[in-house]
């Protein structure tokens, strides 16, 4: 969104001048130099208030050490990942993770595509890296999948103190992330974050809908599970 000048400046309001003012260089290459500062302060600002709303998002959310499996999956998730139910539970009771977590971490890496792969390399269901395996494991292999990536998540959460935040940062970052300020982050980071505590929320507090998990659809998890979809027919 482009901002309107403030009340005080309509109608008043002038262009900066091309003319250096003395001794120095005009207004807009002056501008320009500052122009990667103000984006930084305003990616920052934006961080910390977003990080303000996901504490509290997360904090309305049960504790994932508390959290009572129950007979299914939550249904806000997509069909893709809807068809991986019986698996995940499976999964959530061998590594000691909540089934709405796993749901959420296949939701937004593959859309529940065993065949993904990134363009980065990562691979399968938990989009793993190849260095987590060991030669000769088949990557794309549902469980050897899960059991790389979800004892990795399993181990951020336990370096995060139960914190799903921090813990999903460090699934996407590195372990490294989640001792790591957040304004110290990569975007890439923030926005996984923000959309995994988001639908985690919704999904850990048994929503039956999630505008979390459809605005991330919108946003292009849609052409994810699109692909899923595909390889699945």
């Amino acid at each position: 969104m482009i901002a309107s000048a403030p009340r005080s400046l309509r109608g008043s309001w002038r262009p900066p001048s091309l003319q250096a003012s003395p001794g120095g260089l005009p207004a807009p290459f002056r501008l320009a130099r500052a122009l990667p500062f103000l984006l930084s302060a305003a990616v920052l600002a934006s961080a910390l208030q977003l990080s303000s709303v996901l504490s509290r998002r997360l904090a309305a959310a049960p504790d994932p050490q508390t959290i009572q499996e129950g007979t299914g999956l939550p249904t806000i998730f997509t069909p893709e990942v809807q068809r991986w139910s019986t698996k995940i539970l499976a999964w959530s009771a061998a590594y000691g993770l909540p089934a709405p977590l796993i749901a959420t971490v296949m939701q937004i890496e593959s859309c529940g595509d065993a065949g993904a792969r990134s363009a980065a390399g990562a691979q399968g269901l938990f989009q793993v890296m190849p260095f987590h395996f060991a030669p000769g494991e088949a990557a794309l292999d549902p469980e050897i999948n899960a059991r790389r990536g979800l004892a990795y998540l399993a181990r951020a959460l336990e370096l995060a103190g139960g914190r799903v935040d921090l813990a999903l940062a460090g699934y996407n970052g590195g372990h490294s992330r989640i001792t790591q300020p957040a304004d110290l982050w990569p975007n890439e980071t923030h926005r996984y974050v923000a959309w995994g505590t988001a639908i985690y929320a919704d999904a850990a507090a048994g929503a039956t809908e999630s505008q979390a998990l459809e605005a991330w659809l919108q946003a292009g998890g849609a052409r994810l599970c699109q692909a899923a979809s595909a390889h699945d027919a």
